[in-house]
């Protein structure tokens, strides 16, 4: 996803350039069908039980929760289903669940501003030509594919060498992404060469992707049964936050070219970029305090 990210910031505004708007759209369909092709070619059913790495993680058909398993045997021989009911008050009323959720709804607040909102920085606020700015404009993604590689292969290590528990070393990589990440945001909008603007948003996606560690995977620590319900429901929070953080910024933006007389000023982006980087604070302080890499719903 990040790759992809990546490597549309580098080819789509030479695209734009030589074709004009529409072929970003006529590009991206035309990646959809082939996708598709593939998709349809390729994909498998999701891993059962009976494969070893399945089941050494705890994956498999037992922990479906469906409606057709399991079945129960009856005295004179027969069967009947037993329909497993899935927790919503214990989900819903969890702080485990919403420490994931509130942190869900950061990483993606402060992604999808960068991503919609970062070219109009590099082109307003900084005066530059994203056409001339060559590879560096894709150094931020790119940063967050590496970094989410990263976090977890270091969490795979510190789990299953011991160094820390399941807990501690999702609290850890959470905190220390979120936490550099929000430093980096916070200084942004004073860097106003590009390469101090590429230097502080790669390392606040890149750390972000780092704390992906943490919160994105918690959901099969505590809830492996139900991990497809509870990473529905933090998913919704991360896309509310892309919705409101958007929207947000154009309006702060706005407002920022009528007090400042455009957006040249560091004072026109500040808003912008110190929202993300305070949640990032506060959803960090949430995840270390509220989260546990136990299983709580069985």
């Amino acid at each position: 996803m990040y790759l992809g990210a990546a490597m549309g910031m580098l080819f789509l505004p030479s695209l734009v350039k030589l074709k004009g708007p529409e072929s970003v759209f006529l590009a991206e369909a035309a990646l959809g069908v082939l996708w598709s092709v593939l998709w349809f070619k390729y994909a498998t059913d999701p891993p059962r039980s009976e494969h070893p790495k399945a089941a050494a993680a705890g994956f498999g058909e037992s922990l479906l929760p469906t409606e057709a398993s399991p079945r129960t045997k009856m005295e004179n021989g027969g069967s009947t289903v037993k329909a497993t009911k899935i927790p919503w008050k214990k989900i819903l009323v969890s702080r485990p669940v919403w420490a994931i959720v509130v942190n869900n709804f950061t990483f993606h607040y402060a992604l999808y501003v960068l991503m919609n909102w970062l070219p109009t920085y590099f082109e307003q606020g900084l005066q530059l030509s994203l056409q001339e700015m060559g590879s560096s404009k894709m150094m931020p993604y790119l940063n967050m594919f590496l970094f989410s590689n990263i976090g977890g292969i270091v969490a795979d290590h510190l789990v299953t060498k011991r160094v820390m528990s399941v807990t501690k070393t999702r609290k850890f990589l959470n905190t220390v992404g979120f936490i550099v990440a929000s430093i980096a945001l916070l200084a942004l909008p004073i860097f106003r060469t590009s390469g101090g603007a590429i230097l502080c948003s790669s390392v606040a996606l890149g750390f972000l992707a780092l704390g992906r560690a943490g919160f994105a995977v918690n959901h099969m620590d505590i809830a492996p049964r139900y991990a497809g319900i509870v990473m529905g429901v933090s998913n919704t929070a991360g896309t509310l936050a892309g919705i409101i953080g958007v929207d947000m910024t154009g309006r702060l933006l706005e407002a920022a070219k009528i007090e400042y007389s455009g957006l040249s000023s560091p004072e026109s982006w500040r808003a912008v970029f110190f929202i993300p980087g305070w949640l990032c604070i506060f959803s960090s302080f949430i995840f270390l305090v509220f989260s546990t890499g136990e299983r709580i719903f069985d």
